[in-house]
């Protein structure tokens, strides 16, 4: 005698949504930035009170000039109290930046991102469209799209 199924009809099989893996679907757009001219006291100010560790500098079209970091900024302070001297009126964010940043593109995977990450030992990444600033991604954007996978795809 044949075995009868009685879970009644099957319909077809599920299909499992889409995650975006793209930089771009996980990168910050509402960025804080700096000017090269701008004091460094003020920079090391906006990076204490925004709680960041560093943040693009960009000229008055927008486009990426460099990027400061906290290192950036207690180098600065770390020679001026070493020669016993207040830091100087001119000490400005486009002298302690750096002017070669390295970006990444916004239509890049997000595990390459994490393996770029990985490599570079850096803690963001800008990403610049048609010479302007458009965003920038994290590390913790990529623990963040990771969980997202995580809860999609990983069993």
């Amino acid at each position: 005698m044949a075995i009868k199924s009685f879970q009644g009809k099957r319909s077809s099989t599920p299909q499992e949504e889409k995650v975006p893996m793209l930089v771009s679907d996980y990168m910050s757009t509402k960025l804080i930035t700096f000017k090269e001219e701008q004091p460094i006291e003020d920079a090391i100010d906006v990076l204490i009170k925004q709680k960041i560790s560093g943040g693009p500098v960009v000229n008055k079209k927008n486009e990426l000039v460099g990027i400061i970091s906290e290192g950036d900024c207690i180098k600065q302070i770390s020679e001026s109290r070493y020669y016993n001297s207040p830091t100087a009126k001119n000490n400005t964010v486009g002298k302690a930046m750096v002017k070669e940043v390295e970006t990444i593109d916004g239509n890049m995977n997000i595990l390459d991102a994490a393996n770029k990450f990985l490599e570079s030992r850096r803690r963001r990444f800008p990403i610049v469209e048609n010479g302007k600033l458009v965003g920038q991604i994290s590390q913790k954007d990529v623990l963040i799209a990771a969980m997202k996978l995580k809860g999609n795809t990983w069993k």
